[in-house]
């Protein structure tokens, strides 16, 4: 089995939450645990914001939350946060913990650490001037019958 969901939203923060409740609804028939469900909005909402506040850095653009779950073995969780915006000049630098490009910002700072720590792996492709995609994976390990 195989299912896709596709959202365009305007880079705004107040639809961090829309997105936020999209995904868990979208993979809520899975046989997953609530801390996996979780863990998956967690991330979603930190690659969602990254994208607003870092790819648009607050200006006019759109984000777009593609989902993915494929059911084999186990169920495949995969999300793409994409954007046009600035993208990242040094990826390894955005995702070593703590680094900011916006210190002003007091939430800044563990953005890809969260992903990284919540999902079982995450990629990133950036260009600068062209924008960002995040690559979101989880695995749900579906239980075995008695």
């Amino acid at each position: 089995m195989e299912n896709n969901l596709k959202i365009e939203i305007d880079s705004n923060a107040l639809n961090i939450a829309v997105v936020r409740i999209a995904i868990a609804t979208f993979i809520s028939n899975l046989d997953i645990s609530i801390d996996d469900l979780m863990d998956i909005k967690t991330a979603v909402s930190e690659a969602v914001t990254n994208s607003i506040e870092h790819g648009y850095e607050n200006y006019s653009g759109k984000v777009v939350i593609e989902a993915n779950i494929k059911s084999v073995t186990d169920d495949i969780v995969t999300i793409l946060v994409k954007d046009d915006g600035i993208g990242i000049s040094d990826i390894e630098l955005a995702t070593t913990p703590t680094y900011t490009s916006k210190p002003e910002l007091e939430h800044a700072g563990l953005g890809f650490t969260i992903m990284e720590s919540f999902m079982d792996q995450i990629e990133i492709d950036s260009t600068v001037n062209k924008g960002t995609t995040i690559k979101l994976i989880k695995i749900i390990k579906k239980k075995k019958s008695k």
